[in-house]
């Protein structure tokens, strides 16, 4: 006989065993109590719905909604009661001690993002071969610059597989409350809109890509052009532009990378002096006629994207190094102090056109790995743009680096898998920013 005291389970392996059912009503009651009393309020919202007259939701069926917050829960949840329902997030989030019991108590099924994750898959079937109601965000993480994201790959083949009806529930403003790059709470105006989007006879009819292309279209939106239109003014604080140069990094008039630098309400560039004022209504005000500032925050962003997809088809050795601390799940305890992640090293982080390279260090120990564009065509960003993460042979971790680079970082892997793969494609409308360019495999065809 064994004195081997029995081995410890890890989170990760209690979590892989727990198993879903629709949340109980008390639970439903109190959460959407709280929400509507306390939580949504500050964010003035408004609920609209396209359904006929007299039509209700009603389980089996699939909500997905254009993910433009953290807040969007709240929304979710107050269009769809008194139904219950098992919404989906983001697989490192079970991980932090401060959301442990909510996730539990509101039986919210895990997904690793941009990752297999066939258990996510078997819960979700569960739920619905039930009669129950399952709501999940087709692009896999909120939004990083207030437009959507291309849809993950498979996202179609994945709801049409269950064969139920699939309602939208179309956001608009979220994002402008809690923007990715800074999460200061700042109140305007928001919406939420429901509507059926494909009853189960239209999916049966559908090709796998026509959904994709689908979604793709009904979840497209710009917020700044978007609060632009209806001139809506939201309470900044003084403080709209804080951390803008993690996204809008580069400098539009003398052409520089990593030299603008954000705070309050203004950015510049600290080379050439390029710069504007966003105002109440997410409006540039350049700082005199000489300056050179995209219409919106997600414009520059566009032309950073052209940047990129110029630079790396110039430069078959092209590559961008930068330090980072690296985080992970722990793998018996909780991360508490609402970070994500623990400390565990430090290292630097390549971008070339082989991959994604890490050398540095892992709890003491030398650590490397490489990831091909292949399977990486994004970065995951949890809470804000001040770090990215990656599944490294199914792990998460997390990387933080010394300068505000991840919106550098993030486009870098975008435009590498479409240039080396074009899995997952950017959208038709954007086809212009790479009129006569080699795109992945669609070049090797």
């Amino acid at each position: 006989m064994s004195s081997e005291a029995p081995k410890k389970e890890t989170l990760k392996e209690k979590l892989a065993k727990r198993k879903y059912h629709t949340p109980g009503r008390p639970v439903t009651w109190a959460y959407h109590l709280l929400g509507s009393t306390v939580l949504l309020p500050r964010y003035a919202p408004h609920f609209f719905s396209d359904l006929p007259e007299g039509e209700k939701l009603k389980g089996p069926c699939i909500i997905v909604w254009n993910h433009l917050s953290r807040v969007d829960h709240l929304y979710t949840m107050k269009a769809a009661y008194p139904e219950r329902y098992n919404m989906v997030a983001g697989y490192n989030e079970f991980f932090r001690s401060h959301l442990r019991t909510v996730f539990k108590l509101n039986q919210i099924i895990p997904k690793k993002i941009f990752d297999q994750d066939i258990a996510s898959i078997k819960a979700i079937s569960s739920i619905l071969r039930h009669g129950g109601i399952v709501t999940f965000s087709p692009e896999g993480m909120s939004s990083i610059y207030g437009v959507n994201q291309p849809v993950v790959p498979g996202s179609g083949r994945f709801i049409q597989f269950f064969k139920v009806p699939v309602y939208f529930l179309e956001m608009r403003g979220q994002y402008l409350t809690s923007t990715k790059h800074y999460l200061e709470e700042r109140k305007g105006y928001t919406e939420a809109r429901l509507k059926l989007l494909f009853t189960p006879e239209q999916l049966e009819a559908m090709k796998p890509a026509e959904i994709d292309a689908r979604l793709n279209e009904v979840f497209r939106h710009d917020e700044f052009q978007w609060t632009k239109e209806r001139h809506i003014r939201w309470n900044m604080h003084g403080r709209s532009c804080e951390h803008l140069d993690e996204i809008n990094y580069y400098c539009p008039r003398c052409g520089t990378e990593l030299s603008m630098k954000a705070g309050g309400n203004s950015i510049r560039c600290s080379l050439c002096g390029n710069g504007a004022v966003l105002n109440d209504y997410y409006e540039f005000e350049p700082f005199d006629a000489g300056c050179v500032i995209p219409e919106s925050p997600s414009k520059w962003i566009e032309a950073e994207r052209v940047k990129i997809i110029d630079d790396i088809r110039a430069d078959g050795a092209y590559s961008f190094s930068e330090p980072v601390k690296l985080g992970y799940l722990p793998p018996y305890k909780y991360v508490k102090h609402k970070r994500t992640t623990d400390p565990c090293g430090e290292g630097t982080i390549t971008f070339d056109h082989a991959g994604i390279h890490f050398d540095g260090t892992k709890l003491g120990e030398p650590w490397h790995f490489d990831l091909s564009y292949k399977f990486t065509y994004s970065l995951v960003i949890v809470t804000d743009t001040s770090k990215f993460a990656l599944y490294v042979d199914g792990d998460f971790y997390e990387f933080t680096p010394e300068r505000r680079s991840v919106g550098k970082m993030l486009l870098l892997t975008e435009e590498m898998h479409r240039l080396h793969y074009n899995v997952w494609k950017n959208f038709p409308w954007n086809d212009w920013m790479y009129e006569g360019k080699p795109m992945g495999i669609d070049a090797q065809e």
